[in-house]
């Protein structure tokens, strides 16, 4: 029944646009009959829970049942989150500024909330700071957040804008180390550990591209999957076209083989972070790597299920929620 109101609910937000372009692209890809790619996809909504988005990027029309039902989908994933993330706590991650008041020890640079009537406070924190980080509240996806240089502006005016366009967050700009700079040094090149009930069970490394001053996914950055266990990048990185890239493509550095620096130091940070609101069990933390200590750039409260187990990145063809469900049975016994 569970399934039934999950493909019910997805037939009516669908996009029919999307779903018979899907349908012609692996179509164009398999030589499969369409009607047949149709029935799949329909199949896989009731079975795994797959919108035919996840059908297209887990390219779940190479895989046998038993890989199938390796694979997080969308539903899967929500699953997750309605399970383990109580909506009472969820602006904790939401709230950018809540998220930095709640982790501030996490954090390891100054920032500041802007709230109409500290001006005087903050033309302090653009002295102290050539540069600035400024952030909506609440967007996501790296949406709104930009560079600022504080003496290319008059800081009244400033201070208005900010406030007019809800960029009330501003931070000291974060410096990475140099392994990771060397990547793409226009942007931070975040490491997204993903807990469930406070144990690590995903990580990825993201880096900007194009001269973008984010690393996210979507926009036009690169993803690598990281080895929980070592710490070293084993697959190539890929972008949202499916272009898999060994080095990077501007810099030219290489990305398989690469150590993430600090490793342990990382996952210790975020499942300590885990215990802090064990109320949200599933989280998606954006993590940087300094050069002399790892901290937080923000927590996420629905960890985006697109970068788990990519064709590229898969062993064996296997996906991700082996993982997952073993991450329950610690806590079980625990």
């Amino acid at each position: 029944m569970k399934k039934i109101k999950y493909l019910f609910k997805r037939i009516i937000s669908m996009n029919y646009k999307g779903f018979f372009q899907i349908i012609k692209e692996v179509h164009e890809k398999t030589n499969k009959n369409s009607i047949l790619i149709f029935l799949d996809i329909v199949y896989c909504g009731l079975r795994y829970q797959a919108g035919y988005i996840d059908y297209n990027l887990y390219e779940m029309y190479r895989m046998n049942k038993f890989e199938r039902k390796t694979i997080i989908t969308r539903g899967i994933n929500n699953e997750y989150i309605k399970k383990y993330n109580n909506p009472n706590f969820i602006k904790y991650f939401t709230k950018k500024t809540e998220f930095n008041k709640v982790f501030s020890k996490y954090l390891n640079r100054d920032w500041l909330e802007l709230t109409g009537n500290n001006l005087k406070e903050f033309k302090k924190f653009c002295k102290n700071h050539e540069i600035i980080v400024v952030k909506p509240d609440s967007e996501s996806c790296g949406k709104g957040v930009e560079l600022k240089k504080t003496k290319d502006y008059k800081l009244d005016k400033l201070y208005e804008e900010l406030i007019a366009n809800n960029q009330i967050l501003v931070e000291e700009q974060a410096i990475q180390c140099d392994t990771l700079s060397r990547l793409h040094p226009e942007s931070i090149n975040t490491v997204r550990v993903v807990t469930l009930l406070g144990t690590v069970v995903v990580a990825f490394l993201r880096i900007g591209n194009n001269h973008n001053h984010v690393d996210n996914f979507n926009h036009e950055g690169l993803v690598a999957p990281i080895d929980i266990q070592d710490g070293i990048i084993k697959y190539p990185a890929i972008d949202k076209k499916k272009n898999l890239y060994e080095k990077h493509p501007l810099t030219n550095k290489e990305i398989i083989n690469l150590k993430i620096p600090k490793w342990e130091e990382i996952k210790k940070l975020c499942e300590n972070a885990a215990l802090e609101i064990p109320e949200v069990g599933y989280i998606g933390w954006d993590v940087c790597v300094g050069k002399d200590k790892c901290f937080f750039i923000e927590g996420n409260e629905f960890p985006g299920h697109d970068l788990y187990q990519l064709p590229a990145h898969r062993d064996n063809n296997i996906g991700l929620l082996p993982k997952f469900k073993q991450a329950e049975e610690r806590k079980v016994e625990k």
